[in-house]
């Protein structure tokens, strides 16, 4: 069938008007540096003359690649001439001295011509490799059509580079982008939330209405690093080679494999994306090799063998595990990688059960607790909201009571309906017949008085949500809201408002704190997860932003040259530039990746795939937060949309699809998964 005229150029100008969605969407800032010396005039109590080197050239300290930003850093090039008065004092005469005089100058002014002709040069040389590799589009030998479009997109790419040049200069020499602007935090949503219809508010404590400073990991790694050597038996040499806590190093939602030691990284299909083993990176081919040629366990072997490390206390343990096989590998030492695991794993949970970083912790909260200003103010809206209170903390009494009274003062208790320590969570959801216990708010020993009911000042331990149901008694109450279909169903069984969407829990812990009270109980769940706060500081960097705008344009330009080829068999020449633009954009993910400063990259990306955190993230969790105090921008009945509840390709029509990646550009090989 053939095309009319009409047809072919509605398509072109198709392609035309998508080419300038994506073209218009993207200012490119990226970096470059233009030498510049200058010599200021020189007075008569001048004894130095300084050159000015302007846009000094400054790489990524991680990936220490040619991705320069601007930086106004002046060269220093010292002519005291105070330091040369004994040599031209001993010249006979005048003349001779204005001679020698004018002969350093000379020398002097050599000497700076060729710092600045290597600086120049190394900078044009750095500046033409960033363009090979990071602009510089492949050619298709035969096809001119598809080389017509990559001059194009190539053109566009170098156009918006040297226009946001002197854009971004303007920008820096102004101080704009040194700037630090604060953000306001925000609350995302998942799926449909109306706190109007939300009767009863439930928080967990660690991490959520309390966080901490780094200084409380680091404490957790030294103790735990101590019981290795003490209670394990681990050379004492681990105590004195500075082995510490690097936050730079873990993240959440990784995953430990118990028979390797590896660290592992798992994207949203489980497949592992990532994977270290001490402080190196294991190569693809190991990767395919261990896990059954397709980077991925039977879910059966995947249960046995993977341990999540999915809450903020587990970045400990995941640094622990690493350098704990770094050394037994760097000093040549035979070792189980498996007993190794389980003996970290013991002495970090010996750790915690002992309590002894708790006391410490309760002993000095102004060092180990971030001050929360606007958390007070955050509970008592939602209280005066009409709002029932809820503390369920897996935390004893006594370590709850000192972080509480450090954030939010002496009565803090009065805030709450119900206040539980030590619940014991995910259990709390899962057993049905725990009884709770009354803790002695004077002594904090427990009572052994049997519990009925649930009064407010006083502080419960143990038990479990059906037993909580029967002690509260409580049902929804906001009839002044239209009901849902689950609001009805409640109120006809006579099934309490505890076991119903009715009920906002946030916590920190996916898998402790919400998956089973959104699961078996219907909550609606949010999560705090501070590092949608830290990666959006990241991303909203100009180097991060515009690596994304190129990936976009490269993007763009795989999908039209695979249009222009057309359907038939694709010829090694085509191959050939599909498979050089992939690797470019494997380098500008990479690139992306270095930028957020650790060796696995984003938390909620894997590989360039959602990883398994932000699939949990989305399928768990109605809402999640950097912080409790980002509700402080948002009324009691405030109603959340998610952004885009669509999930599949054809609904999404964008430059950029969510599920697309590569492997790294640096092995030369790819895979689209």
């Amino acid at each position: 069938m053939t095309m009319s005229s009409s047809s072919s150029s509605s398509i072109m100008n198709k392609d035309s008007c998508c080419f300038m969605k994506v073209v218009s969407t993207i200012l490119l800032i990226n970096t470059a540096t233009v030498s510049r010396a200058f010599s200021p005039s020189s007075s008569s109590s001048s004894s130095t003359r300084m050159t000015f080197i302007t846009n000094n050239i400054r790489y990524n300290s991680q990936s220490k690649r040619a991705l320069p930003t601007i930086s106004l850093s002046p060269l220093f090039v010292s002519t005291d001439r105070s330091s040369s008065s004994s040599s031209s004092s001993s010249l006979s005469s005048p003349q001779a001295a204005k001679e020698s005089s004018k002969e350093q100058e000379e020398e002097e002014e050599q000497s700076t011509l060729s710092t600045l002709t290597s600086i120049q040069n190394k900078f044009q040389t750095s500046e033409q490799d960033f363009h090979n590799r990071y602009t510089t589009l492949p050619r298709h030998k035969t096809n001119l059509q598809v080389n017509q479009s990559l001059e194009k997109i190539e053109k566009t790419i170098r156009h918006l580079y040297r226009d946001s040049m002197n854009i971004k200069s303007e920008m820096e020499q102004s101080g704009m982008l040194e700037t630090d602007i604060p953000q306001i935090e925000k609350v995302y949503a998942n799926s449909y939330v109306d706190l109007g219809k939300v009767d009863t508010v439930g928080f967990d404590y660690d991490y959520t209405l309390v966080t901490y400073t780094n200084e409380l990991l680091d404490l957790i790694y030294d103790m735990a690093l101590k019981r290795l050597v003490k209670d394990f038996q681990y050379p004492e040499e681990m105590l004195d080679v500075g082995l510490k806590f690097d936050p730079k190093f873990s993240i959440r939602g990784l995953a430990v494999d118990r028979e390797t030691g590896w660290i592992c990284h798992l994207s949203y299909t489980h497949k592992v994306a990532v994977a270290y083993e001490g402080r190196k990176k294991v190569s693809r081919e190991r990767l395919m090799r261990e896990y059954t040629g397709k980077r991925a366990l039977k879910p059966s072997e995947r249960k046995k063998r993977l341990k999540p490390l999915n809450d903020l206390f587990s970045m400990a343990e995941c640094c622990l595990i690493a350098d704990v096989v770094e050394f037994f590998h760097e000093r040549s030492i035979p070792f189980c990688p498996k007993n190794a695991v389980y003996d970290v794993l013991s002495a970090i949970g010996s750790t915690h059960i002992s309590g002894d970083f708790h006391r410490i912790v309760a002993a000095d909260p102004a060092q180990y607790f971030e001050p929360r200003p606007h958390l007070k103010d955050v509970l008592q809206k939602l209280k005066d909201s009409g709002k029932r209170m809820i503390f369920v903390s897996n935390s004893p009494f006594w370590y709850v009571d000192a972080g509480m009274k450090y954030v939010i003062g002496d009565h803090w208790r009065d805030m709450w309906d119900a206040v539980i320590v030590s619940a014991g969570k995910p259990r709390f959801y899962t057993e049905t017949a725990r009884p709770f216990r009354e803790v002695n708010r004077e002594t904090g020993k427990m009572e052994f008085k049997r519990v009925e009911s649930i009064e407010p000042g006083r502080v419960y331990s143990d038990g479990c949500l059906t037993e909580l149901t029967k002690c509260l008694d409580w049902y929804s109450v906001n009839s002044n809201v239209p009901q849902s279909d689950d609001d009805v169903q409640i109120n006809f069984t006579g099934g309490s408002s505890l076991t119903s969407p009715n009920v906002l829990y946030i916590g920190d812990s996916l898998f402790a704190d919400l998956v089973d009270a959104k699961r078996d109980f219907g909550w609606t769940t949010a999560a705090v997860t501070p590092e949608v706060g830290w990666e959006t500081d990241f991303t909203d960097k100009v180097q991060f932003a515009n690596a994304q705008n190129v990936i976009d344009l490269l993007l763009f330009s795989l999908r039209e040259i695979q249009e222009q080829l057309g359907n038939g068999i694709r010829s090694d020449d085509d191959i050939d530039v599909i498979v050089k633009i992939e690797k470019m954009v494997a380098l500008w993910r990479e690139e992306q990746n270095n930028l957020l400063g650790n060796p696995f990259g984003s938390v909620f990306r894997a590989k360039y795939q959602p990883s398994l955190f932000a699939h949990s993230l989305r399928r768990y969790c109605d809402l999640y937060m950097p912080s409790i105090c980002a509700l402080t921008h948002y009324s009691p009945q405030h109603r959340f949309y998610p952004e885009d509840a669509r999930l599949l390709s054809h609904e999404i029509q964008t430059a950029n699809p969510e599920c697309w990646g590569l492997s790294d550009g640096a092995e030369g090989s790819m895979e689209l998964f």
